[in-house]
C-alpha cells in the first residue's frame, strides 16, 4: 500500500513534501542504489579500460558486456532499485546486494565467469558508498544552489529598487542613525554571496583503496599493477578530488567542511528572517493577503509572517543536523565503525529542510512590500538621531567637547524639528554651517546608504 503524506513521519515527505520534491531523484534511497549501481559499472569499465597486469579477464570482456555495463553506469532501469532491495532481504548486506544485481544483469547478456568476477574487484563496501555519497551530494548541491541563487537574485533587485528609501535604523533595538531598507538588503546579499561561495568551493572527495586503504586485496592479485594510479584515474574521472590516504573510509572532512559551510548560509537566513519578521513587526514592511488564506482562527484581520517562521524554523532543524554531521562524520574508532552509515542516511533531512526554508523565505519575499509612510512617520519622529551629526561637525571643526554637548542635549529625550533648529542656532559655527544643518532632517541623514545599496 503506498505511503500517503497524511502517514509521514517526516514532513519533508508530508506537509513539505512538494518544497523537498526537487531533491528526491537525487538523495533518496533509490538515488543511492542507483549512485551504488552506476560505481560498480564504471569500475568494471575502467578495469577493461586499463586492462592491468595480472588481470586477464579485463582484456576478454565482449562487446556486449560492455555495452550493457556502459548503459547501467549512465542509467540504470527504473526497476533496479526495487531489485537491489529485494536481493538485499537475502543477504542482508545493501551493497552486495547492488553487486549482485549487476552480476545478474551482466549475466542475462552473457557474461562468462571471469568476467562476472571483475564486478566489484578489489573493493570495500565503502569504496562503493563513499563515491556514491559524493556524487549525490555534489549533485544535491548543484540544484539546491538554483535555488539560493534566485533568492539572492531576489533580494538584491529588493535592495536595488529601494536602495534610497530611508529607513530608522535600530542598535540595541533603540533608534539610531538613519539607513535605507534597500541598504539593510543589500547587507544580506553580500553575507549570501559570500556564504554561499565558500559553500560551491568545497572539494568534493572520494577514495577507492579497499578494506583499510592499502589496496592489499589489489596487490596481492595483481602486483604489477600501478593499482593507486589506477584509483586515482577511476576517482578523478568522476570529477571528484582523490583522497591518498584514508583508513576504510574516506575520512569525511570534506562532507563536515561541506556541512558546516551550508549552516553558515542558514545561519545568515537565519538573522534576515528575524529582521524581516521585526521589520513586518514595526509596520515598515506591508504583507499582501493572500485571496483565501487565514492569518487567525480568531482575529481575522491578521496576515501573519508565516513564511519567514516556517523558513526560521526550518532552518533551525536543519543546522541542528548540519553541525551534528559536521562533528561526527571526521570521528571514527580506528580504521572504521559503522556510526558514520546510519548518520550519513540522515544528510538528506538536512538539506531537505534548508531546502525548504529558503523557498518558504523566497514565497515570503514576493508578498512584502514597504509601507513608505509608516518608514517617513517613523524617522520624523526621531530628531534625536541628528545627534551624531552635529557632534561630528562639532569635532570637524575643531570645537571642544562637542560630543559632551550633544550628549547633554539628546540623551534620553525627545527632540522634535523645533528643538533641534533652536539648538542648531547656538552652535559656534559659521551661519552657513548652521544653516546647513537647520536644514538638516533624519530622512535626509543617509549618509551613502542609496550608493552601496546599489553596488554590484
Amino acid at each position: 500500500m503506498p505511503l500517503r503524506s497524511l502517514d509521514a513521519l517526516s514532513p519533508i515527505d508530508g506537509r513539505y513534501a512538494r518544497s523537498a520534491e526537487p531533491l528526491r531523484p537525487l538523495l533518496s534511497e533509490a538515488a543511492l542504489i542507483r549512485e551504488r549501481l552506476k560505481i560498480e559499472a564504471e569500475w568494471l569499465l575502467h578495469l577493461v579500460a586499463r586492462k592491468p597486469p595480472g588481470l586477464p579477464a579485463a582484456a576478454r570482456v565482449s562487446s556486449v558486456v560492455l555495452a550493457a555495463a556502459r548503459k547501467i553506469a549512465e542509467a540504470p532501469a527504473e526497476t533496479s532499485a526495487e531489485s537491489v532491495k529485494a536481493i538485499e532481504q537475502r543477504t542482508n548486506h545493501d551493497v552486495k546486494a547492488v553487486e549482485y544485481h549487476l552480476r545478474e544483469q551482466l549475466a542475462d547478456v552473457g557474461a562468462d565467469a571471469a568476467t562476472l568476477e571483475l564486478v566489484h574487484f578489489g573493493c570495500t563496501s565503502e569504496d562503493i558508498n563513499n563515491l556514491a555519497y559524493a556524487r549525490m551530494l555534489r549533485n544535491a548541491r548543484s540544484a539546491m544552489l538554483e535555488t539560493l541563487d534566485s533568492l539572492i537574485d531576489t533580494l538584491h533587485e529588493f535592495a536595488t529598487r529601494h536602495a534610497a528609501l530611508p529607513m530608522l535604523a535600530r542598535t540595541h533595538g533603540q533608534t539610531a542613525s538613519p539607513t535605507t531598507l534597500g541598504k539593510e538588503f543589500a547587507n544580506v546579499v553580500a553575507r549570501l554571496e559570500r556564504a554561499r561561495d565558500r559553500w560551491q568551493r568545497v572539494a568534493i572527495r572520494g577514495k577507492w583503496n579497499g578494506a583499510v586503504g592499502n589496496y592489499n586485496a589489489h596487490n596481492a592479485a595483481a602486483p604489477q599493477a600501478d593499482w593507486p594510479a589506477i584509483a586515482r584515474d577511476f576517482v578523478e574521472s568522476m570529477d571528484l578530488e582523490f583522497n591518498p590516504l584514508t583508513t576504510q573510509i574516506e575520512p569525511h572532512d570534506w562532507i563536515g567542511e561541506y556541512c558546516d559551510a551550508l549552516a553558515a548560509v542558514n545561519v545568515v537566513l537565519v538573522d534576515f528572517a528575524r529582521d524581516t519578521w521585526g521589520y513586518i513587526s514595526l509596520g515598515y514592511l506591508k504583507q499582501r493577503a493572500v485571496e483565501g488564506e487565514v492569518g487567525s482562527s480568531t482575529m481575522p484581520h491578521k496576515v501573519n509572517p508565516i513564511d519567514f517562521e516556517n523558513g526560521e524554523g526550518n532552518l533551525g532543524i536543519a543546522n541542528a543536523l548540519l553541525r551534528h554531521f559536521a562533528e561526527k562524520l571526521p570521528v571514527s574508532r580506528w580504521q572504521r565503525d559503522l556510526t558514520d552509515s546510519t548518520v550519513l542516511r540522515n544528510v538528506a533531512v538536512a538539506l531537505a529542510h534548508a531546502l525548504i526554508a529558503w523557498r518558504s523565505i523566497a514565497r515570503g519575499l514576493g508578498k512584502i512590500e514597504p509601507d513608505a509612510a509608516r518608514l517617513a512617520a517613523d524617522l520624523d519622529d526621531a530628531w534625536e538621531v541628528l545627534g551624531e551629526a552635529l557632534q561630528t561637525v562639532l569635532r570637524a571643526a575643531g570645537v571642544a567637547d562637542g560630543y559632551e554637548l550633544l550628549k547633554d542635549f539628546t540623551r534620553g529625550k525627545r527632540i522634535d524639528a523645533a528643538l533641534h533648529r533652536a539648538f542648531v542656532a547656538t552652535l559656534p559655527l559659521s551661519a552657513e554651517e548652521r544653516e546647513r544643518l537647520a536644514a538638516l532632517r533624519p530622512a535626509d541623514y543617509l549618509g551613502l546608504a542609496a550608493t552601496l545599496a546599489r553596488r554590484d
